[in-house]
C-alpha cells in the first residue's frame, strides 16, 4: 500500500527516456521486488498479475549488474503465453510506473548499405526504480535520475526493514519445524549407526538456504562460458589412426552458384578472367591491397563483365581521390558503385520526365533545319565584314589581296544557296 504523504503520478512523455527519467537504475532482483510492490500498491489502474509475469520474463533476460534487456516482443509473447497486444500494454504500464526506460528506441527503417540484407534496430530497455518506491522504503539517495544510488536508510526505513526481516525469519523457522520430524525420523538413526554415534545423538542442525527465488534459473555470469557435456564411458577398445583423427568430421559447406547480370550462370573461365583483372587492379590501387581478391572480384563484376580492363577500373578508383584507407575496401566500393548507379537512374528518370531527346539536341546544327544553318552563316558573314572594315580603319589590312568577307559572301551567294534550296 502507498504510504501516507507519498504522492505519485504516472510517468509519461520524454520522462520515459533514460536522459530525462527521475528513476534510478537497478539490477534485476531488486528491480523485480520493486515491480511487485508497485503493482500491489495499486498505483496504475491497468497493473496486475500479468504485469508481474512480463516483468519476470524481462528480469530473467537482463544484464545481471546493469539491468539492460532487449525488448524481444515476439519472444516475450511466446514465453509468457500472452498476445502481442497484451505484452505491449503491460510494458507500457511498466514505463508509466517509472520501472522501465528507453535506452535505445527500435526502428524498422533499413540501416544497411545498398546491396546488403535488411537490417533494423531493436528496442533496448533499462530497469529502473522510481522515487516513490525509495520514499516508501525509506531509502536515502545520492545523485538524481538514472545515475542515482542508495546511500543510506532513514529511521522509518530501518524499522520497516527490521520488521520484514523478522517476519521472514519467523516464516523460515515455522517451515523448518514443520518438516523437521519427517526429515530426520528413521534416516537419521540409520545415518548415525554407520558413524558410531549413540542412539540418542541428534543430527547437526544445518540451516536451509532461502533460494526460492532462484529455482529454475541458472546462475548469472558476466561473460560467456563453456559447458562441457557429460562423459559417456563405453566398454571395449577402438583404435583410431592419427590421420583419421585429425580429419575434419564436418561436412563441407555447399558451394553457392554464381550468376551474371543477365541471369545466366557464371562459368569458371569467366571467374578466372575477372579474378585475374581484379588481382591486377589491387596491385595498382594501394588502398585495396588489404582486401581479399574474391571479395573485390564480386563487387567489381559490373565493371569486368562490361569489358573494363584493370587500367580503366584503376582509373575510376583513383578518380575518387581518397585521402584515407577504408577498413573494408570491398564494402566501400560496393556502396560507391551503388550510389553512382542510383544517381544515374535518377538522372535518366528526370530526362524522361522532361522530354529530353539527345538525338534531337545534337542535331540542331545539321542540314535537317536549313533555315537555322542559313541564319548562322549569314551572321558569320556579317561579322567577317564588320571585322574587315574595322581593321581597314585602323590601317591593319591583311597582307594578302584576298578579302575574307568577299569570299564568304560569294560562298553564300552560290553554293550554299543552291545546297539549301
Amino acid at each position: 500500500m502507498l504510504l501516507p504523504g507519498v504522492r505519485f503520478r504516472l510517468v509519461v512523455g520524454e520522462e520515459q527516456d533514460v536522459l530525462y527519467t527521475a528513476s534510478r537504475r537497478s539490477e534485476p532482483r531488486a528491480w523485480l521486488r520493486s515491480v511487485v510492490w508497485l503493482v500491489a500498491a495499486g498505483l496504475h489502474p491497468e497493473a496486475g498479475p500479468s504485469t508481474v509475469v512480463v516483468a519476470e520474463d524481462l528480469a530473467g533476460r537482463m544484464d545481471y549488474r546493469r539491468g539492460i534487456v532487449v525488448y524481444d516482443l515476439a519472444g516475450t509473447a511466446r514465453r509468457t503465453g500472452m498476445s502481442v497486444a497484451s505484452v505491449k500494454r503491460h510494458v507500457k504500464v511498466l514505463r508509466e510506473l517509472g520501472a522501465l526506460v528507453w535506452l535505445v528506441r527500435g526502428s524498422k527503417r533499413n540501416l544497411a548499405l545498398p546491396g546488403e540484407p535488411y537490417m533494423a534496430t531493436a528496442t533496448i530497455y533499462g530497469a529502473v526504480i522510481p522515487v516513490v518506491y525509495d520514499e516508501a522504503m525509506g531509502h536515502r539517495l545520492a545523485g538524481s535520475g538514472y545515475e542515482g544510488r542508495v546511500c543510506g536508510v532513514s529511521e522509518a526505513g530501518r524499522e520497516r526493514a527490521v520488521t520484514e526481516a523478522a517476519v521472514r525469519s519467523q516464516a523460515r523457522q515455522a517451515g523448518r519445524h514443520r518438516t523437521g520430524r519427517s526429515q530426520w525420523s528413521g534416516t537419521g538413526a540409520r545415518r548415525n549407526a554407520g558413524t558410531g554415534q549413540g542412539r540418542g545423538a541428534l543430527p547437526v542442525e544445518n540451516r536451509g538456504v532461502d533460494n526460492s527465488r532462484s529455482q529454475g534459473r541458472e546462475p548469472h555470469s558476466p561473460g560467456s562460458y563453456h559447458r562441457s557435456p557429460e562423459v559417456q564411458v563405453e566398454s571395449g577398445c577402438k583404435y583410431t589412426s592419427r590421420q583419421r583423427a585429425s580429419r575434419s568430421t564436418t561436412s563441407p559447406a555447399p558451394r553457392k552458384a554464381s550468376f551474371n547480370s543477365d541471369g545466366s550462370r557464371r562459368t569458371a573461365s569467366q571467374t578466372r578472367a575477372s579474378v585475374a583483372i581484379t588481382s591486377r587492379v589491387r596491385a595498382l590501387v594501394n588502398w585495396t591491397q588489404g582486401e581479399d581478391v574474391r571479395r573485390l572480384d564480386v563487387v567489381l563484376r559490373p565493371r569486368t563483365d562490361a569489358g573494363w580492363d584493370e587500367h580503366m577500373i584503376a582509373a575510376e578508383l583513383h578518380s575518387w581521390m581518397l585521402t584515407w584507407r577504408p577498413s573494408r575496401p570491398a564494402a566501400y566500393i560496393r556502396a560507391r558503385l551503388a550510389k553512382q548507379a542510383t544517381a544515374e537512374h535518377v538522372a535518366a528518370a528526370h530526362e524522361v520526365a522532361e522530354g529530353w531527346d539527345e538525338q534531337e539536341a545534337s542535331g540542331t546544327l545539321t542540314a535537317s533545319k536549313p533555315g537555322l544553318v542559313r541564319s548562322v552563316l549569314d551572321g558569320l558573314a556579317a561579322g567577317m565584314a564588320a571585322y574587315s572594315a574595322r581593321q581597314a580603319e585602323r590601317g591593319l589590312d591583311d597582307l594578302t589581296d584576298t578579302s575574307a568577307a568577299a569570299d564568304m559572301a560569294a560562298f553564300l551567294a552560290t553554293e550554299t544557296t543552291g545546297a539549301l534550296a
